[in-house]
């Protein structure tokens, strides 16, 4: 099967790729897995923002979840926690779950939030289908989402959706 040179690597799609090689700890070199490779894309994902940089360009937030979920072969629901300057201050995955839904409680967000202090923050869940748009259960999470966070002094900034080749700002929409 070819793949459009377009997709993202993701599960199904690995073995497109040419053969890489990683070094092991007695220095000899083999040839990496998938999930190694995975897992080093999501890893060098933590460059593509700078601890000391707002983060209100929504390029680089979306560029960065984008490093961090696409690919997944299940929903995940991720959340990057910001100071008063919006900075960032954690990336915490709250919710993994299957092809088409990850479950997400906005009481654990809202207790997670006032446990790191955060003034802000932007949620992000990728859509392994490749389809970027928000379903109806995603807009009714964001409102709920939205509201919970109001009532401790802590503002949704944008709610991201994560595809292999794309992503949607629900900020950007007016949605939020």
């Amino acid at each position: 099967m070819q793949y459009a040179s377009t997709n993202a690597l993701g599960y199904d799609n690995m073995n497109h790729a040419e053969t890489l090689y990683i070094r092991s700890t007695t220095g000899r070199y083999k040839v990496t897995t998938d999930d190694q490779i995975l897992a080093a894309g999501r890893a060098a994902a933590e460059s593509l923002i700078a601890p000391d940089d707002p983060m209100s360009n929504s390029r680089t937030t979306s560029a960065f979840f984008k490093a961090k979920l696409a690919g997944l072969g299940h929903e995940c629901a991720a959340f990057l926690y910001l100071d008063s300057q919006h900075k960032p201050i954690a990336y915490i995955e709250h919710g993994h779950g299957t092809v088409t839904r990850a479950s997400v409680y906005p009481r654990e967000i809202v207790k997670t939030s006032l446990r790191v202090n955060a003034v802000a923050l932007v949620m992000a869940h990728n859509h392994p289908s490749g389809i970027a748009e928000p379903s109806s259960a995603d807009l009714a999470l964001t409102r709920h989402l939205k509201t919970a966070l109001q009532l401790v002094d802590v503002k949704l900034l944008d709610h991201i959706i994560v595809t292999g080749t794309s992503t949607t700002s629900l900020a950007e929409r007016g949605q939020i």
